[in-house]
């Protein structure tokens, strides 16, 4: 373990984020670079006391919240192995349970974390912080290789969508031997990672870094192949020895409230992924470029993408920005319903509502707020109806009821609905046929994550609903070790 006495003698830091007032000048990360401070980071990693339990590790799922990390990450093992030094060592730890720590320690939201032993005493050990520093050191040393099968199968697999999921089973099948090929979409690899996730947030540039690692290892990658359009499933199935669907959960929840056809009204989706070609040099027209700049904006949901919806806003120019959320705020320490070693459910100021809170001298998020009607004028939104909400138990559920006199009308040239997606697109079930979710994802067996076709799989959001990017990476992995296993019996 790290230093007997470690979580006694120093206190829980972490490496600061760019001052808001310097990073909403520009579209670079917000996260400062963590090689250069190994002293610092030692010294946090000697906080981890390798307890008898590691809850950080366990990836369970407590009375329907999370704890710890999907992917069972070793985490007492490479926190000491950062402490006494041995960076190489801490990297082979860590790639053991994660392939692509890089994507996970600037975009997850650390369960391990939440379930830290350390945590019940003082403060949790700053995972995140660690892990970030042992992958861009292993990176800046050369320690990351391709990872190039010494013999190669016959067998031919075809993984659709490049985000986390099919970026992992892809990597996994790969290193086992078989001849591996993604196909994507859109233009650029990488699903959400690329055109979901802002540069600020995550840089580009390690996405493409890690996509040119893969290519090197011998996986092939098509663009703009999207299975019902460009490719057939008939194709597919004729010329590869097994499928797996990694297409992400991307139909977007709608908000069908009057006025909904006025223009002006996107999609978060659609939204990020303007912002992101339009930094990353394309030439968008008229009908795909999304721009907040003067204009009021409005973003409702309260999640991450939100989040990253309103920091994009500011970067653009935005007049103002104001952030609703129609449930109520979250509490600021645990409940007696949310008891550790559970992902804890409390309120937080993320990096977006910090910037917004250094433009405009106050929180642009507002709880329990429910939007009424979207307000035009000449076809175009101009104002947005929204009333409070008191949430109140009706017919054995929590529903929202409005409170009188709260009635308001917010300035907005400019909508963004961020309220999280409902399942997978309908082509995905008209060209496959296979079976649904009564959730609207891909239904499969929980053991071997086949599809009812045979040969068919899935993993990630396609499979289990929107959720987190370390679920995807973990799911891509188990599926990949299904796949694995059927075509032993072929």
């Amino acid at each position: 373990m790290g230093k007997p006495t470690g979580f006694i003698d120093y206190k829980r830091q972490e490496l600061e984020l760019r001052l808001p007032k310097e990073r909403m000048q520009d579209w670079q990360e917000i996260k400062p670079s963590s090689i250069g401070e190994q002293d610092f980071i030692r010294q946090q990693a000697a906080r981890c006391m390798n307890c008898g339990i590691p809850f950080c590790q366990s990836g369970i799922i407590l009375e329907n919240n999370l704890s710890g990390c999907p992917l069972h990450n070793l985490m007492p093992e490479f926190n000491d192995l950062v402490y006494q030094g041995l960076d190489f060592f801490a990297y082979n730890r860590l790639i053991a349970t994660n392939n692509f720590p890089e994507f996970t320690s600037h975009v997850c939201p650390a369960p391990c974390e939440g379930a830290c032993s350390a945590g019940l005493a003082t403060s949790p050990v700053c995972i995140k912080n660690i892990e970030q520093y042992i992958i861009e050191t292993a990176f800046a040393k050369g320690y990351v290789e391709p990872e190039i099968p010494e013999k190669r199968s016959d067998k031919k697999i075809a993984v659709i969508g490049s985000g986390p999921a099919g970026l992992s089973c892809a990597d996994q099948l790969n290193r086992a031997g078989h001849n591996v090929t993604i196909y994507e979409r859109a233009d650029r690899p990488g699903g959400l990672l690329m055109y979901g996730i802002p540069n600020m947030k995550l840089g580009k540039d390690i996405v493409t870094r890690r996509i040119a690692m893969l290519k090197k290892a011998g996986i092939k990658f098509k663009l703009n192949s999207e299975v019902g359009y460009k490719i057939s499933s008939e194709t597919l199935s004729k010329q590869f020895d097994a499928i797996v669907l990694c297409t992400g959960s991307t139909v977007p929840r709608d908000l069908p409230i009057p006025g909904r056809n006025l223009k002006g009204i996107y999609f978060a989706k659609d939204y990020l992924e303007s912002a992101t070609k339009t930094l990353l040099g394309d030439t968008l027209d008229e009908h795909t470029i999304i721009s907040a700049r003067d204009k009021d904006v409005v973003v409702i949901g309260g999640g991450d993408t939100g989040t990253d919806c309103v920091a994009t806003a500011i970067r653009q120019g935005c007049k103002s920005i104001k952030q609703i959320e129609i449930m109520p705020c979250l509490p600021h320490s645990r409940q007696k319903n949310n008891p550790w070693p559970q992902m804890p459910r409390t309120f937080k100021t993320d990096y977006g509502q910090e910037e917004a809170f250094e433009l405009y001298h106050q929180d642009p998020r507002e709880y329990c707020i429910m939007s009424k009607e979207f307000v035009g004028k000449n076809g175009h939104i101009t104002k947005l109806r929204c009333c409070q909400v008191q949430w109140k138990q009706r017919s054995g559920r929590q529903v929202p009821v409005e409170i009188s006199d709260t009635e308001q009308l917010l300035p907005a040239q400019l909508v963004i609905l961020a309220m999280g997606f409902t399942g997978c697109e309908s082509i995905l079930f008209d060209e496959f046929k296979f079976a649904k979710s009564p959730t609207n994802t891909i239904a499969t067996d929980q053991n071997n994550y086949m599809t009812s076709i045979p040969g068919i799989f899935a993993a990630g959001d396609s499979r289990r609903g929107q959720s987190l990017v370390v679920w995807a990476i973990a799911e891509g992995r188990a599926a990949a070790k299904a796949v694995n296993v059927y075509l032993q019996t072929k």
